[in-house]
């Protein structure tokens, strides 16, 4: 079995993909071919991806019964220790402290200028917009 994942690829390389494989879905692409067309399909998607990334997982013999390759610029990424393949997802940035509003740990409605961020009070004590 093979498996195709393809990110941001012109529309003419997944009309090629799906030649031999099926589209569940945008961009995922599953069949069953054999070694020589899952690799001449990988030099193809690779070839004509115009930027954009891809994986491909398909069964081979070993521990994991799979095996992964994947190029581009993905957020992933694929990492082999003592014979696993694992894929590696980086934490988010951490935000500066530049990042941080300033309104960050003041009260709802706080601000410099109250006539625009508060609630209209009748004088009667209720709160209306």
């Amino acid at each position: 079995m093979v498996v195709f994942i393809l990110e941001k690829v012109p529309v003419g390389l997944r009309g090629t993909m799906s030649r031999w494989l099926i589209e569940p879905r945008a961009g995922v692409f599953v069949g069953r071919v054999t070694a020589i067309v899952r690799d001449k399909l990988w030099e193809t998607a690779s070839r004509k991806a115009r930027g954009g990334a891809g994986m491909l997982v398909y069964s081979c013999p070993g521990e994991q019964g799979f095996d992964v390759r994947s190029f581009g610029d993905t957020r992933r990424s694929l990492i082999l220790l003592d014979g696993l393949n694992l894929v590696r997802i980086p934490k988010p940035p951490e935000p500066d402290e530049k990042e941080v509003p300033e309104n960050k740990g003041k009260e709802p409605f706080e601000s410099e200028h109250p006539h625009i961020d508060q609630p209209a009070d009748d004088g009667q004590g209720h709160l209306f917009d």
